[in-house]
């Protein structure tokens, strides 16, 4: 009768295990080697909801989204012109804040100057003002157009480094007006500079 209890008691316990087990599994999941991998179809659903919530952040362009806007959009105005007018004649820090259409602009005014043995030299001041003259939605791409008043100091020298044009030592105050763009349905929140109107 002893032998027989016991085996009742190593079957009582085998089933506790298991209940614990399975209650432990249930709670912290079952450890398949893919914890850092979604299944597609939640991967599908979780990129459509940021996506989602992305276009509804954006639809409200207010002044606490405007104000935002035109802190980076000072800074990518100074690194574009700061890109363009310095001696290597090349875009190195500004390509990724240019659209493919003004990326080619840009280059081929640079390689136009290269050819001619000029190149630049520009001590940025400062964004005097930036100012939002307008903004639209089209097809789920935002246009944002931004008046810019800017001080620098820059001139166009040749490979004798003899000014051609400019003046080293006179701060000239600049006008331009320039579109960025970007797709509000796009994770990417970064802007794109896609027009110059001056």
């Amino acid at each position: 009768m002893n032998y027989s209890f016991e085996y009742i008691d190593i079957i009582l316990l085998a089933m506790i295990a298991g209940f614990i087990f399975l209650r432990l599994r249930g709670i912290l999941g079952k450890r398949t080697g893919f914890e850092g991998k979604l299944r597609e179809e939640f991967k599908e659903e979780f990129t459509k909801s940021i996506v989602k919530n992305n276009v509804k952040n954006n639809q409200t362009f207010d002044e606490a989204a405007k104000n935002d806007f035109l802190k980076g959009a000072k800074i990518a105005y100074e690194t574009i012109i700061t890109d363009f007018s310095d001696n290597d004649n090349k875009l190195t820090e500004s390509k990724p804040l240019l659209s493919k259409k003004m990326h080619d602009q840009f280059n081929e005014a640079l390689q136009d100057r290269n050819k001619r043995g000029h190149y630049a030299e520009i001590t940025f001041i400062g964004v005097n003002s930036a100012i939002i003259k307008d903004h639209k939605e089209i097809d789920q791409i935002l246009k944002v157009t931004v008046d810019f008043v800017c001080e620098v100091i820059t001139c166009i020298k040749d490979k004798d480094k003899k000014i051609i044009s400019g003046d080293p030592k006179k701060i000239k105050k600049i006008h331009d007006t320039w579109v960025f763009s970007r797709d509000i349905r796009s994770t990417n929140p970064n802007w794109q500079l896609v027009d110059t109107l001056t």
